[in-house]
């Protein structure tokens, strides 16, 4: 008898013998229990997961030769002709080569036909993806009324490029990957079967690299066999593979958690000089940080075939990493591992994702500054915080008041022009030394008549003044000191004949306001003085020298 490889040789049988598919097996074993049998059945799962094991295991139940059942004998005659598809009654098609129209129709013609020997005829189309849409459309009317001896049994591992017509008119059963600690105890059971020496941690680094398909981890095994003979070890599949230990993995982790770039590049660059595939390491760090968020959640969980003192480092090492780094680290790997499939320099994809994941363990969120001063940092602080704004409060109000003492220059000594005349050319132009008399400016608002006419005239002389001086500056600048100083004494005599009282001086601001009640118009009648005023010859030279008026 020829050599059969593992994969034909530890096919399942039986529904016993279909591992990791607990959902279908029951589904199907209850079925036939019940006689609850569908026309059509569509089994969806990616490779090596057991979907064409499971067609002939379930075309062996129905037409077992004592009616359809559960727990049948896989070495009846009958059964085995179906397991080896030389059945009359179990045909099995390939999708990919007869996807025509043509085939599709011989198919139809021939389902009239009743089963040679067996109760019913069962059509397996394996990869019925790959027929066409002609092809789909010429089955509908078949598939959705069959003649009662008829079963289809379609098999597929991309479903979506199925005509939604197709599926709907079929029972979907949708096959897992197969965990990996199944695959890893399957393959002990086998090397013990072959008397073939497999190290757990071995058979746990093939269960890994299977990535959930038990008909890989058998192909790898009979491979190792061939390499290695009757004992296999954890290094004997990392040579050959290109796997990662478990030791390696727990250096990359505790190089990750301890925030040591330079280390983690360096154990990559030794990896990757190795000829370790580096795609796969990722998979297996990420891995590996998914079980240690597990075990955070569940102390029992899944150690990922790591030995129980590596284990345990681990496990200490990441118990202070709060859950949600754990979170971001795997999150910027799961992303990195996506975008390495597709790059064309993988390394450097991976130490890019490996140093991004160092910084998110650094990194201060703000979920930690809260955390931070919801354990006392508030306390204490308001106090120097807030006090700096009461501070600061007067300050910036400071500066209105200061308009407050703008009123006062509002009483300007207007009527006193003539001194302000008098030392401007001596001191020149000092305006603010005139201010200590404002005895006229009372006397003005007593008797309004007499004090109009010489304000006019001071206010336009200033004007005036800058074109006589470049003329004679020093001739005048002495005849109108001079005759200012003599208008100066005429004006206060003038005052102190009119007013015997001195009382207007000190209440400067308040002549205004009493103004009517102090001086009635009683004391206006001395329209006399005025035109004496006017005729002095003093007072005409001043006006002269000014060039200005009298208005009366």
């Amino acid at each position: 008898m020829s050599y059969q490889v593992f994969a034909r040789k530890y096919r399942p049988r039986t529904f016993a013998d279909v591992l990791g598919q607990d959902h279908v097996v029951r589904t199907l074993r209850n079925a036939i229990e019940q006689g609850r049998l569908a026309h059509a059945y569509l089994f969806v799962g990616p490779r090596g997961t057991g979907k064409t094991s499971t067609a002939r295991i379930f075309a062996k139940a129905l037409n077992n030769p004592g009616g359809p059942a559960i727990d049948f004998d896989p070495d009846h005659p009958e059964l085995v002709e179906i397991a080896e598809g030389r059945s009359l009654d179990v045909l099995e098609i390939d999708g990919a080569s007869n996807n025509g129209v043509e085939q599709v129709r011989q198919l139809r013609d021939t389902v009239q036909y009743a089963p040679a020997k067996s109760r019913f005829k069962i059509y397996y189309i394996d990869e019925v993806h790959m027929l066409s849409n002609a092809a789909f459309n010429a089955l509908l009317k078949t598939l959705e009324e069959p003649p009662a001896h008829v079963k289809f049994i379609f098999a597929t591992t991309e479903p979506n490029k199925i005509l939604p017509t197709i599926i709907s008119r079929c029972q979907r059963f949708d096959l897992r990957p197969i965990p990996t600690p199944i695959i890893a105890e399957q393959l002990l059971h086998i090397a013990r079967e072959e008397n073939v020496s497999l190290a757990e941690p071995a058979a746990w680094a093939i269960a890994k690299g299977a990535d959930g398909g038990m008909r890989d981890a058998q192909s790898m095994l009979d491979q190792l066999v061939a390499f290695c003979g009757e004992t296999i070890s954890e290094e004997d599949v990392q040579h050959i593979f290109g796997f990662t230990s478990g030791e390696t993995i727990a250096r990359l982790v505790t190089a990750l958690f301890k925030k040591d770039p330079s280390l983690l590049l360096n154990l990559l660059n030794e990896l990757s000089a190795a000829g370790k595939n580096l795609s796969q390491l990722l998979q297996e760090l990420i891995g590996t940080l998914r079980a240690l968020l597990i075990q955070k959640i569940d102390a029992q969980a899944d150690r990922e075939g790591l030995s129980r003192e590596i284990w345990d480092q681990l496990t200490a090492l990441t118990a202070p990493t709060p859950t949600d780094r754990l979170l971001a680290i795997i999150d910027l790997l799961s992303s990195a591992e996506a975008g390495m499939r597709w790059a064309a320099n993988k390394q450097l994809h991976l130490e890019l994702a490996l140093i991004r994941s160092v910084q998110a363990l650094d990194e201060i969120r703000i979920t930690d500054v809260i955390t931070a001063l919801e354990k006392g940092g508030l306390t204490d602080e308001p106090a120097p915080f807030l006090s700096p704004p009461a501070q600061k409060a007067p300050s910036a109000p400071a500066p209105s008041p200061e308009p407050e003492p703008e009123p006062v220059p509002e009483a300007k000594n207007e009527p006193e022009p003539a001194e302000k005349i008098e030392q401007e050319p001596e001191t020149g132009e000092p305006a603010a030394t005139p201010e200590p008399s404002p005895a006229p400016e009372p006397a003005r608002a007593t008797d309004s008549a007499p004090p109009a006419p010489p304000e006019e005239p001071s206010v336009q002389a200033p004007q005036e003044e800058t074109e006589p001086k470049p003329a004679t500056p020093k001739t005048q600048s002495k005849s109108t000191a001079g005759a200012l100083g003599a208008l100066d004494r005429l004006m206060e005599e003038a005052v102190e004949e009119r007013e015997d009282e001195p009382e207007p001086e000190p209440k400067a601001p308040a002549t205004k306001k009493e103004a009517a009640p102090a001086t009635p118009a009683e004391k206006a009648p001395p329209s006399p003085p005025a035109d004496d005023f006017h005729k002095d010859p003093l007072i005409q030279d001043a006006i002269e020298i000014f060039k200005g008026k009298l208005r009366a």
